[in-house]
């Protein structure tokens, strides 16, 4: 299904810095990728993806950076799920 969202130019700007940064997170890098993926495309988020950001911005234990992939991502979901 194709999705007229995208990512933002400043969220995908973060995402590609995230993907880069050796220390960054295992949860942080797949949800840099997810929102990079996203950006310029018209690609959806997958349901194992919504369920992962959905956890990440139930949590105080994850960064304002990863929840902000988290929010980009679940604001590209299937709203029908």
């Amino acid at each position: 299904m194709s999705n007229d969202k995208q990512t933002s130019s400043d969220i995908a700007k973060q995402a590609s810095a995230t993907l880069r940064d050796p220390n960054a997170s295992a949860i942080a890098r797949s949800l840099a990728a997810s929102a990079l993926a996203q950006a310029s495309t018209g690609k959806e988020t997958g349901k194992a993806m919504e369920t992962k950001a959905s956890q990440v911005l139930q949590s105080e234990k994850y960064s304002e950076s990863t929840k902000a992939f988290a929010g980009s991502i679940l604001s590209q979901s299937n709203k029908k799920r």
